[in-house]
C-alpha cells in the first residue's frame, strides 16, 4: 500500500516489533489514564519511555510520542490540566535517554477545541482551555519545533448539516464547482477539509503562534454503518474521500491550504481496519480501509501516484456500491421486508418498474432478489437527496451487483430442473 507513516494508539510491542527494520515512521501514544500520574511524577514518565520506547528505538523508526488522545475533549478538568505538564515530563525523559534529537513530543486534538470555526478567519479556541492549556501547549510546540496533531473529519461536519454543506464539498470533489469565500480574508475555499484546517490555523494565529506546524493525525470517511437519513457513509464515498486526501497531501509541489499555500501538511488516514467493538454510531465502526483478513475494501495507494498495474493516469476509480437485503432475509422479517419494499417502490419515478409483472427483472420465485433490486433502485435514485441504505436494519451495502445474483440464481434453477 506504500504506507510511509503509521500512528498507534498505544505502544504495542508486537506491532512495534513487526515494524522493526522497515522504513515506516511510527507515532506512539501515552495512554490517557497515565497523564495525571505522569504530570506530577518524573519517575513514571521515565519508566514509560524506558519500557515503551527504548526497547524498539532506533530499529523501529519512532518519530513522535503523542501524550494522550483528544484530552481536551474529555470533560474532566484534572486530566485536561495534566496535559501540558505531562508533555514536558515526557520531553525530559526523552532527553535523559538520548532520544530528543529524533523523537518529538506532541498531543492530538479534536475539532471541538474550537469555540468558533466559521468563517475560518474567525477560528477561536474555547474560552475554558485557551489561556490555561492551549497557550502553554503551543509555546511548548514552538520551542520544541513539533507539530500540533489534529483529528479532522469533514464527514461528521457534513452529516450534522447535509442541507447547507454539499456532499461534494465535504468529499474534496467540488473543484471549482463550489466556492466558499471567507469575508474576513477574501480567501476562497473549494473543500471543507481546507476550511477546517484553516480555522485551527487562525485560532493559533489569534493566540500568537501562527508558525506551529499542523499534522493531520486522523481523517477519513466511513464505508458503512448507521447512516441514518444522510446516506453518505458508504464504500463509494469512502474511496472518493480518501483517494482525494492522499492525492492532495502527496502532491509535489505541496498544495497547502488557502491560508497556508504551499505548506507541507503531513496527514494520516484513519483507519487500517474497521473496529467492530467501538461504541457509538455504526459509522464509528466502519472507517477501515482493509477487511480483517487483510484484503482491501477499496483500492488505496498511499503514494497517490499509481493505480492497479502501475497505471499512473490519476486516482483509482471508486467501486460501484449496491444496496441489498441484509443476510439474505429470513421468514421472520418477511412482513417488515414487504413494508420496506412498498416504501422503496412508492417514491415514484418508476423506481420499481423493472420488477413489476412482465418487467425485465420480474422474478416472482425470489422475493429476496426483488427486494434487493428495490432497495438498490431506491438508493441509487435518492441517496443524494437524503435517502439511505438502511431500511430499519434490513439492508446493507455491497460491491456485488445484485443483477448478477439474479443471473446466478436462474442458472442454478435451470440446472436443478435439468437434473430433475
Amino acid at each position: 500500500m506504500k504506507v510511509k507513516q503509521v500512528k498507534l494508539y498505544d505502544s504495542n510491542p508486537a506491532i512495534l516489533g513487526a515494524l522493526r527494520g522497515s522504513d515506516i515512521e511510527v507515532t506512539v501514544m501515552v495512554p490517557n489514564q497515565l497523564l495525571v500520574s505522569i504530570s506530577t511524577n518524573q519517575a513514571i514518565a521515565d519508566e514509560w519511555v524506558r519500557s515503551q520506547v527504548l526497547p524498539f528505538y532506533p530499529k523501529t523508526k519512532i518519530r513522535y510520542v503523542l501524550v494522550g488522545n483528544e484530552i481536551l475533549s474529555i470533560p474532566d478538568r484534572n486530566i485536561q490540566l495534566s496535559l501540558v505538564p505531562s508533555m514536558y515530563r515526557i520531553q525530559k525523559s526523552l532527553a535523559k535517554f538520548g532520544l530528543l534529537r529524533k523523537v518529538r513530543v506532541t498531543t492530538s486534538l479534536a475539532m471541538d477545541v474550537l469555540q468558533a470555526s466559521y468563517p475560518p478567519s474567525n477560528g477561536t479556541f474555547r474560552a475554558d482551555i485557551s489561556t490555561q492549556i492551549i497557550k502553554p501547549m503551543l509555546q511548548f510546540l514552538k520551542y520544541t519545533k513539533s507539530f500540533l496533531f489534529l483529528d479532522v473529519y469533514p464527514y461528521f461536519a457534513w452529516a450534522s448539516n447535509p442541507v447547507d454543506i454539499k456532499l461534494d464539498y465535504a468529499l474534496l470533489s467540488s473543484a471549482n464547482n463550489i466556492r466558499v469565500k471567507d469575508p474576513g480574508t477574501g480567501l476562497t475555499y473549494t473543500n471543507l477539509l481546507d476550511q477546517m484546517i484553516d480555522a485551527v490555523y487562525f485560532a493559533m494565529k489569534r493566540m500568537g503562534y501562527p508558525h506551529v506546524g499542523i499534522f493531520i493525525a486522523e481523517t477519513g470517511w466511513p464505508n458503512g454503518g448507521d447512516i441514518g437519513q444522510t446516506g453518505g457513509a458508504n464504500i463509494n464515498n469512502a474511496a472518493i474521500y480518501n483517494r482525494n486526501v492522499i492525492k492532495r497531501f502527496t502532491a509535489i509541489p505541496a498544495i497547502g491550504t488557502p491560508a497556508l499555500p504551499g505548506v507541507v501538511i503531513p496527514a494520516l488516514v484513519f483507519a487500517l481496519y474497521n473496529e467492530n467493538l467501538k461504541p457509538g454510531l455504526g459509522s464509528e465502526r466502519h472507517f477501515g480501509v482493509l477487511y480483517p483478513n487483510g484484503s482491501s475494501i477499496y483500492g488505496l495507494d498511499f503514494s497517490g501516484k499509481t493505480r492497479p498495474g502501475g497505471d499512473t493516469r490519476g486516482p483509482l476509480p471508486a467501486r460501484k456500491v449496491w444496496c441489498v437485503v441484509r443476510n439474505g432475509g429470513s421468514t421472520a422479517n418477511r412482513k417488515a421486508l414487504g413494508e420496506a419494499v412498498t416504501y422503496a417502490c412508492g417514491q415514484g419515478n418508476g423506481t420499481c418498474d423493472p420488477i413489476k409483472p412482465r418487467g425485465v427483472c420480474y422474478r416472482p420465485d425470489s422475493f429476496i432478489l426483488q427486494a434487493s433490486y428495490a432497495f438498490s433502485a431506491y438508493w441509487a435514485q435518492f441517496k443524494k437527496l437524503g435517502g439511505s441504505c438502511y431500511f430499519n436494519g434490513l439492508a446493507k451495502q455491497t460491491t456485488m451487483d445484485p443483477s448478477k445474483l439474479i443471473i446466478e440464481y436462474n442458472v442454478t434453477l435451470i440446472l436443478f430442473f435439468l437434473l430433475m
